[in-house]
């Protein structure tokens, strides 16, 4: 047994003891076996980044490079849903803002990320540098490069839009939904496709494997540890390991809430340079 793998099934018995999630979009009594692709995508897209009406949680990343060498960083991280009047939380995957402080080191503390995350065009990403006064428009391109040098990429952190791939449905088990992801467009992303391990009564993704144009697996994410948050089923200790540089980094979260009120006018670019330190303790 691999050592990822082992790691698969530990979170899988985490999640397997959770209260069930909250009830998502479909006819009543439905079953599993009732389910489409389209129906597992769209919770699975929930359940990894849309729980409540927004969130809040404190991050701590420890980076670990192929030489077994550690740095680590601290950070808050902000979530708002633009839900439109009358949504349910169970439903809605449209729209968001992310806002992502950070704390330590000395050399990224007052640094800022933030995302505008849309349905029907790229992403609008910015970076504050504090040191230069600089706020930076992060390219569309540039989403799959390193997130302040972990092995995680930008768009992991506000989440790839389901539109953008074809889904297949390639196993079910007892446990998982696994589910084959392939681009539309090969030419704006590094990977060739994506196989996503889904719990089947969390409908969280506790594996995704990235294929290189090769066919090897070279980017695992694994969900480490899940823990019952307001009734929500929470990844609360996640890694990536990426075999072309070697080396991984782990995000452990704490602190976690949701639905507390979070202003819209936080992701805008005046509170880059002046942080909603009320909502970032």
């Amino acid at each position: 047994m691999t050592r990822t793998y082992a790691l698969m099934l530990t979170a899988a018995a985490a999640v397997a003891v959770l209260a069930p999630p909250a009830p998502a979009p479909g006819a009543a009594g439905e079953t599993a076996a009732d389910l489409k692709v389209a129906d597992i995508v769209h919770r699975t897209n929930y359940a990894a980044y849309y729980k409540g009406a927004d969130g809040r949680a404190q991050v701590a990343m420890t980076i670990t490079d192929a030489q077994g060498r550690t740095r680590s960083r601290e950070f808050a991280i902000l979530r708002r849903d633009d839900q439109p009047e009358g949504a349910e939380d169970e439903s809605f995957t449209g729209e968001q803002k992310f806002y992502v402080y950070f704390h330590r080191p000395a050399d990224v503390n007052k640094m800022v990320f933030m995302v505008h995350k849309h349905l029907d065009r790229d992403d609008d990403r910015w970076l504050y540098l504090p040191a230069l006064d600089l706020v930076k428009r992060i390219a569309a391109g540039d989403k799959r490069t390193s997130f302040v040098g972990s092995h995680f990429f930008y768009e992991d952190v506000s989440g790839r839009s389901p539109a953008l791939d074809e889904h297949e449905l390639i196993e079910t088990t007892d446990t998982y939904y696994v589910l084959n992801n392939t681009p539309k467009d090969k030419t704006a992303v590094e990977f060739a496709s994506y196989k996503m391990w889904v719990h089947k009564k969390t409908f969280i993704p506790v594996k995704i494997q990235y294929v290189d144009k090769q066919g090897e697996a070279y980017r695992t994410y694994t969900a480490l540890k899940v823990d019952t948050i307001q009734g929500f089923p929470t990844v609360t200790q996640a890694k990536m390991e990426d075999t072309r540089i070697g080396g991984h980094t782990v995000l452990a979260y704490s602190d976690v809430a949701y639905n507390v009120g979070v202003p819209a006018d936080i992701f805008t670019e005046r509170y880059l340079r002046q942080p909603p330190r009320k909502y970032l303790k």
